[in-house]
């Protein structure tokens, strides 16, 4: 079965087109450790920060997507850099939630940007083992923590939030909203207990808030009423890439660009949404209009989405966009910004077998030192990457994979341990730091300190 179902023109696995806007857009950087030279200064506070946040983007997809984009550009891949890999600061960071060892993008993402652990599932809650206490302090008493935006915007900074994902999924709900659950997205979420106690969906949340520009996917969630009350505040509304680049650059904006979340970057040329590095460069843009500073959090939301379908042709193409993003903001973002890339958790996602140097990370293994392909005990050949659970179970009776089979970019990676949907991981997580404050990026550190230094550093309260 392939693993998206409308037809679309398959690209070359070793050769994914990049849009001549991006090109354009990145013309004058010759490396990613020029690019990171111009932004490494790490002394002073910085009057913006801009954070990246790569769903699911463990450090195994970022040496799957090193090698990916090398081999993309007629390498071997494995000295291959991506942009933010020319970063000066590193950490690992742990990603646990309060009562769950793996965790979920919502727990992460509250951890991220608002500085404290809460329970998987949970946006921006503080946590409890009694969900009516939680539905209490949250809906009722209105007692949650701040969120970045709130507190970002009353320090009179702009905010930017950008996703691939659905703008009410969990990791761009952590900018804005306080939910008991992630699920709440939209008002036929919100059941009658729910209501009394004083909850709203994520939606509404969105359009009452101070945000001043939110781009994504995810329209199906906000009731025509919803939007009606955006553009009522004076707001702009956009639903396709040209009315968002003729949109007023001086008005609050808000784009939804598909009905759920946006396509995947493998798929996106048959589409009018924009890039992440057209929405990014526009935030910037905009953003930086603000003589007090801005706060952006960008996610590469459908790396997670292709991972979860062990589709890893598309976690790397999206990793590919997310890596244009980064390019597009160190080209563009002064020396006064704190550029962040990081994860929320990890994914089940291998690479494995000896495979030879140069070797097409889509494809089968092949030895140093052999011409044919490794067979493993059933007598099959096996591919580098997999994963370790998922629904693509190999088992006595799969089909001997070949060349073609495993770089169709439909193709879905074999699993070991049957499952319906592929899951996430718990082990740590990369972040990634340049430009002032980037110094305090060291070692192993809880993922609630990320959200705690961003408070810090842009002396928010």
């Amino acid at each position: 079965m392939p693993f998206y179902s409308k037809s679309f023109a398959h690209q070359s696995v070793l050769l994914p087109a990049i849009a001549l806007s991006t090109l354009l857009l990145l013309g004058g950087c010759n490396s990613a450790a020029d690019a990171s030279a111009q932004k490494n200064t790490e002394t002073g506070s910085p009057k913006n920060v801009i954070l990246f946040i790569g769903d699911g983007m463990g450090v195994s997809t970022v040496t799957a997507a090193r090698i990916f984009d090398g081999q993309s550009k007629g390498k071997s891949g494995e000295e291959h850099s991506l942009a933010f890999e020319a970063f000066d600061n590193l950490a690992l960071i742990k990603t646990y939630n309060t009562n769950a060892q793996v965790p979920d993008s919502a727990g992460t993402a509250t951890a991220i940007l608002s500085g404290y652990k809460t329970n998987i599932g949970a946006v921006n809650v503080k946590p409890n083992v009694d969900e009516t206490v939680m539905v209490k302090e949250a809906c009722t008493d209105k007692a949650s923590p701040p969120t970045l935006t709130k507190v970002a915007k009353a320090k009179g900074k702009a905010v930017g939030v950008i996703s691939t994902a659905r703008l009410t999924h969990a990791t761009p709900a952590a900018m804005y909203s306080h939910s008991v659950s992630r699920s709440w997205e939209t008002d036929k979420d919100i059941k009658d207990a729910m209501a009394v106690a004083g909850c709203t969906s994520i939606a509404q949340q969105l359009v009452e808030s101070d945000v001043d520009l939110a781009l994504g996917g995810g329209r199906k969630e906000f009731t025509d009423a919803h939007i009606q009350s955006w553009t009522d505040q004076g707001h702009i509304y956009v639903a396709d890439f040209a009315d968002l680049s003729d949109s007023p650059a001086d008005q609050r904006i808000l784009g939804l660009f598909n009905s759920s979340h946006m396509s995947f970057e493998a798929d996106r040329a048959e589409t009018n949404e924009p890039s992440l590095a057209d929405m990014t460069t526009l935030a910037i843009n905009r953003l930086s209009q603000d003589e007090d500073g801005y706060v952006l959090m960008v996610e590469a939301g459908r790396v997670d989405h292709a991972h979860h379908g062990t589709n890893a042709y598309r976690a790397m193409r999206d990793m590919q966009a997310l890596n244009e993003a980064v390019q597009a903001a160190l080209a563009q973002a002064g020396d006064d910004t704190l550029i962040m890339v990081t994860a929320d958790h990890s994914h089940v996602f291998t690479m494995s077998g000896y495979p030879m140097r140069g070797n097409p990370i889509m494809g089968l293994v092949k030895r140093p030192d052999s011409e044919d392909y490794e067979l493993a005990k059933d007598g099959k050949p096996y591919t580098t990457l997999g994963y370790h659970n998922g629904s693509n179970q190999r088992t006595a009776d799969s089909v001997p994979l070949t060349d073609n089979m495993v770089q169709d970019p439909d193709y879905r990676q074999e699993t070991a341990i049957p499952l319906g949907s592929e899951t996430h991981a718990g082990e740590d997580v990369p972040l990634y730091a340049t430009g002032p404050g980037s110094e305090k990026v060291r070692g192993t550190m809880e993922q609630d300190e990320i959200g705690r230094l961003i408070r810090e550093v842009l002396a928010l309260n």
